[in-house]
């Protein structure tokens, strides 16, 4: 390990000097040198230098406005070349057996050596594998396309450097290129200028397939089966790709205006092109390598031709036609323009898969296995994961948007207002409607905008081709009239096929009360059988952890999982749990493995569904190899959680639970709901109002423009708390919760919890990393900076509070200090932190400044403003898991 940290700091070092001689020929070396003092006061000042702390402080308020977006910037530079240095060293330097393939094989050996644990019982569970990850565009990630595509190619030097046997020349070569790629960095604006637009969204979610994914998943599986192979002598079929990948950008309505019926339908129809775009380039690449002449008769039949000599190539040029027909014909419908489908237009994954899986079964008969084993097993496996639609789109919308919807269609019928009427009526209504062959929607009827939109976007559903959608997601269900509402616009929209449609269960209160939804649900006959036997939830983890604090949502995220899980077992119902997960730890973050072997048990039987937000998604799947390592950290653990899942929490747990739950809700809402201070305090002791400048996302910071902070979207509200470093929401209420245990006498118990029940010591674990990012003089240095004094008071408890928690958990988990059982991260997080806080001092004498003009009625000056962004990005990119 103190190899990886020597090699990991000496790339740092290296990146970090590029980029002080980019800015000295930028900017001269007046600007470097007050960028290297400060980067060697921070050094200092974490080392424990009072005198370097307050020389710090001193030099970081006394910049003048010229030299405050250098400095900002540097730093967020500096923090951003840190990022792809720590990335490459973990996927490219992992210790014995961290690699991808050890990962696996030790995943398999160690499950073969389990008595009870037949191999037939481990090759069903790889071949019953679901993962279907949800990319999301949630506003965290805030570094530029082009930004990133710089990084990445830093990434590939890195790479290329990393070899004893490169001559001068080539080393010299590749530092040139390095030195080009931190100049155009450096002279590239890293804030957008403009909120992004949901379709451009949707393309940053495109370029990750393509520069990324549609590499990484065939190699993934080639790992995957090449191990599969090599522990138990099986070849798995070549159908088999247990990896799908869904988007909810441009398909994600909720508080949302800008995600309309319109968008979301050029958003497939941009996917389907960009899909005949990147399968077009694969058909060229295998024309150019299936020049061979035997093959067997089913390919002689394609051809149409016995003389053809190349029938490899004639099937594959048909093909790639064909594609071209369908791009064209994508790209006149994206410009507006309707004309009539062309004859050979590509809508379906069979068109692609079958005269492919053709070709490949001809090559394997003709003798010719290990060319069919190349791109063309590649290609079939992308068809299976990506296919036509490239990635499918999930709608959702929040049901109160559903209910109105139908009350308008009510009162027009003049059947009544639907809004107002009992739980049991607005189910047999439902009921009798969903099972009525006629339509319900009057012909000559001008509904509101507002429902017009909900109808649009149920037509949308029925109109594109089937595989486009992957689910309706209804978020802040309460009822199972929710549901039912769902399915009969959609019904009406003249949808021909049963679209899953996913309650979504986000506060503390839905998520205790979602089994009844459901159980009612699954005793309407027509419902069940509707369904065929399978059911979708959502698990909401960011809404529930804003509105009761991790420590009661994680409870009762489990206790929900778990009483659905029985449920659906004792109905015969295959469950999906889909979990709503964020990057940050506020959010249900946690690292894959660890979160994955702490649910109930069973609950990862219908496959892995979750969402991949914000900047996680670059940081976990921006590289191939990068996705090759998450998909095989997501494999071991579902794998481990069916064939040896964690043992049901013992009742004496339970009661801890219950009680840990209670008191942590109440310390958390006395503070957030009930103490007076607490909003003006949040308000001026982080950036959250400032936050609402950043043209982060297209969905506004706040579902209603005028509410305060019960409105704010828990996206900004983990975001602020992290930008000054008391990162509250992840912790406030859990360790108090603790120490009262403690002062209880439980202090065994919960040390026994720890040892034997994943699902707490993986709580244990993140409140660890929490405190680990937490800093109690920076949050402080805000305070003083930015707080009236008459709030200063609860900004000390408050700090207080947290450093008394960090004590409860090392006490609980028997550590001498935080991460102790992960070095790395610690390292990782030290590394950084002498670049982040700069950033952070830097951003609260910003807000300083940007406040005073304004309470003064005077503008704010517009590099004031520009550093404020950038501090905001580095400190993100310094944190790593925002949002």
């Amino acid at each position: 390990m103190n190899e990886q940290y020597s090699a990991m700091r000496s790339n740092v070092s290296m990146l970090g000097k590029l980029l002080g001689d980019t800015i000295k020929n930028a900017l001269g070396d007046e600007i470097l040198e007050r960028v290297e003092s400060i980067r060697k006061l921070s050094k200092g000042s974490r080392s424990g230098s009072e005198e370097d702390r307050e020389a710090l402080l001193t030099t970081l308020q006394n910049l003048s406005n010229d030299e405050l977006l250098p400095v900002a910037r540097a730093f967020s530079q500096f923090l951003n070349l840190t990022n792809v240095a720590e990335q490459y060293q973990t996927v490219s330097h992992q210790s014995p057996g961290e690699s991808p393939p050890e990962v696996l094989q030790a995943t398999f050996e160690r499950l073969k050596n389990i008595q009870n644990i037949s191999e037939k019982d481990i090759c069903q569970a790889i071949e019953e594998l679901s993962i279907e990850l949800v990319l999301t565009a949630h506003p965290t990630e805030i570094t530029r396309r082009t930004l990133i595509h710089k990084l990445v190619e830093v990434n590939n030097c890195l790479e290329r450097l990393d070899h004893n046997d490169l001559t001068e020349y080539e080393t010299s070569k590749i530092m040139r290129r390095l030195r080009q790629l931190v100049e155009q960095a450096w002279y590239t604006d890293e804030i957008r200028k403009q909120r992004p637009t949901p379709i451009d969204e949707a393309k940053w979610g495109f370029a990750v397939v393509e520069n990324s994914l549609w590499e990484g998943v065939p190699a993934f599986l080639r790992e995957l089966n090449e191990q599969v192979h090599a522990t138990f002598g099986i070849t798995l079929p070549v159908d088999f790709v247990p990896v799908k990948f869904t988007s909810w950008m441009g398909g994600d309505r909720d508080g949302n205006p800008n995600v309309t019926a319109t968008v979301t339908r050029q958003a497939i129809r941009l996917s389907r092109w960009k899909a005949a775009d990147l399968f077009i380039k694969d058909m060229t690449v295998l024309i150019s390598e299936l020049s061979m002449s035997n093959c067997d008769d089913v390919v002689k039949a394609m051809c149409h031709d016995p003389e053809i000599q190349e029938p490899y190539r004639y099937v594959l040029k048909r093909l790639r036609t064909q594609l071209i027909s369908t791009q064209n014909h994508l790209e006149l419908r994206l410009k507006g323009e309707e004309p009539p489908p062309p004859k050979d237009i590509i809508v379906s994954n069979e068109q692609l898969w079958t005269p492919l899986y053709a070709l490949y079964e001809s090559l394997q008969k003709s003798g010719m296995g290990i060319i069919a084993n190349g791109h063309l097993l590649d290609t079939l496996r992308r068809v299976k994961c990506f296919g036509v639609p490239l990635v499918r789109i999930d709608l959702r919308q929040e049901s109160t948007r559903h209910t109105e919807a139908i009350s308008e269609i009510t009162g027009y019928l003049g059947l009544g207002d639907y809004e107002s009427w009992s739980e049991a009526d607005k189910q047999a209504f439902l009921i009798r409607e969903l099972s009525s062959p006629r339509p319900l929607l009057p012909r000559h009827w001008q509904p509101s905008e507002a429902t017009q939109e909900v109808l649009d976007t149920c037509q949308v559903a029925a109109e594109v081709p089937q595989g486009s959608i992957a689910a309706y997601v209804i978020s802040m269900a309460k009822t199972p009239s929710d549901v039912l509402a769902v399915h009969l616009l959609l019904k009406e929209a003249g949808i021909r096929y049963a679209l899953p449609v996913a309650p979504l269960f986000e506060t503390l209160d839905d998520l205790n009360n979602a089994d009844s939804v459901m159980t009612q649900l699954l005793s309407i006959d027509w419902y069940r059988g509707f369904i065929q036997g399978k059911q979708m939830v959502m698990i909401g983890y960011s809404d529930s952890a804003k509105d009761a604090g991790v420590m009661a949502a994680s409870w009762a995220q489990y206790q929900a999982q778990d009483a659905l899980i029985k449920t659906c077992n004792k109905a015969g119902i295959a469950l999906t749990l889909f979990h709503g997960r964020g990057g940050s730890i506020g959010r249900g973050g946690a690292p894959a493995h660890a979160a994955l072997l702490s649910q109930p048990p069973g609950s990862l039987k219908g496959g892995l569904r979750v969402t991949e937000q914000g900047e996680m998604i670059r940081f976990k799947y921006g590289l191939p190899e990068i996705t090759i390592a998450s998909l095989t950290l997501y494999t071991s653990a579902i794998l481990e959680a069916n064939l040896l899942p964690p043992p049901e929490p013992k009742a004496e747990w339970r009661e801890v639970m219950n009680q840990l739950s209670a008191d942590s809700c109440d310390m958390y809402r006395g503070y957030i709901r009930e103490n007076k201070d607490f909003v003006p305090y949040f308000r001026s002791a982080t950036p959250e109002q400032e936050l609402g400048k950043l043209p982060l996302g297209s969905r506004p910071a706040k579902r209603r423009p005028t509410g305060g902070v019960e409105s704010l979207r828990a996206i900004p509200w983990i975001f602020a708390w992290t930008q000054n470093r008391l990162m509250l929401p992840a912790w406030l209420g859990a360790g108090a919760a603790l120490n009262n245990a403690i002062d209880q006498g439980q202090q065994k118990n919960l040390e026994e919890m720890c040892r034997n029940w994943p699902f707490f010591s993986t709580r244990i674990g993140m409140l660890e990393m929490v405190f680990a990012k937490a800093d109690l003089w920076l949050a402080e240095y805000y305070d003083q900076r930015l707080v009236d004094p008459t709030l200063w008071s609860l900004g000390k408890q408050l700090r207080e509070q947290l450093a008394a928690d960090i004590k409860t958990v090392l006490t609980i988990a028997n550590d001498a200090h935080l991460m102790a059982d992960h070095p790395w991260i610690a390292e990782s997080i030290a590394l950084r932190n002498v670049y982040t806080d700069p950033l952070n001092v830097l951003q609260a004498e910003l807000l300083h400044r940007a406040r005073q003009a304004e309470a003064n009625n005077l503008p704010t000056d517009p590099n004031v403003e520009q550093a404020l962004m950038v501090t905001i990005a580095g400190v993100a990119a310094g944190m790593r898991n925002t949002g």
